[in-house]
């Protein structure tokens, strides 16, 4: 396949960034699309020019680094996958694809496509653990019995990677699906009760201090999830807040 991409560059976050259109040509539609950037990268550094930057680990749909929003949707045109998971099949020769970085005021731009996901570590450190008994008088894992339609929708919740799908397909920048899914996977657990009203008073208090908007309604971020976490995660957080606040 021949491809016309528009990417956005930024230099770094304090600099003005733009779209730059570039060629590929033949790319197979076996390629995953990362495979494809790194075709467009070494023939950038062969002339050259200076290679597009974006994220990437895994490779295999676990780490959630290889966020882009390709043709208006995160991690592109196709469901319950990230972008290292997304296929050149999904597209046809001759294609003008624009590729951008995640947009939201609390995932400012690094450089190119990669952007800052802090936020959402800041909001992790906030309440996203459980206190464990380390001194020697630990329980068996089998000690607390749990039922299991809340061992499975615990299992669910921590399914979430992190990769901020949610907050870009969102009209608001809402992180709602996110901290509802880190409050759940503990809300739903005996050993999660602990620190039940501390986390998702202050989970929620971060998510809002780091300038992330409120929920739609719209359900797009549960469309987008390449995990599926459901919209039930967030109806979930509400009434752990709204119990805490009581």
């Amino acid at each position: 396949m021949d491809l016309t991409l528009k990417i956005w560059r930024q230099k770094d976050s304090n600099s003005k960034g733009q779209m730059v259109d570039y060629k590929v040509t033949e790319i197979s539609e076996h390629m995953s699309f990362l495979e494809m950037m790194d075709v467009l990268n070494e023939q950038l550094v062969n002339s050259g020019d200076e290679p597009v930057a974006f994220d990437h680990d895994c490779r295999e749909g676990i780490c959630g680094m290889c966020s882009m929003y390709i043709n208006g949707e995160a991690h592109g045109p196709d469901r319950g996958i990230t972008t290292c998971q997304l296929h050149m099949r999904m597209f046809k020769d001759g294609d003008t694809i624009t590729i951008e970085p995640f947009r939201a005021s609390a995932f400012p731009v690094i450089k190119d496509l990669v952007v800052d996901r802090e936020s959402f570590e800041r909001i992790q450190h906030a309440g996203g653990f459980i206190s464990v008994n380390t001194s020697g008088n630990t329980q068996d894992a089998n000690a607390l019995p749990i039922s299991k339609i809340a061992a499975d929708e615990a299992m669910d919740a921590a399914a979430c990677i992190g990769c901020g799908a949610c907050v870009a397909s969102c009209k608001n920048s809402s992180a709602m699906l996110f901290v509802g899914a880190k409050v759940s996977q503990y809300a739903l657990l005996p050993q999660g009760q602990i620190e039940a009203k501390e986390r998702v008073l202050n989970m929620v208090a971060q998510m809002d201090k780091e300038g992330f908007g409120n929920c739609t309604n719209t359900g797009a971020c549960e469309v987008e999830c390449p995990k599926g976490i459901s919209l039930e995660n967030i109806a979930r957080m509400n009434r752990e807040y709204l119990k805490a606040s009581i």
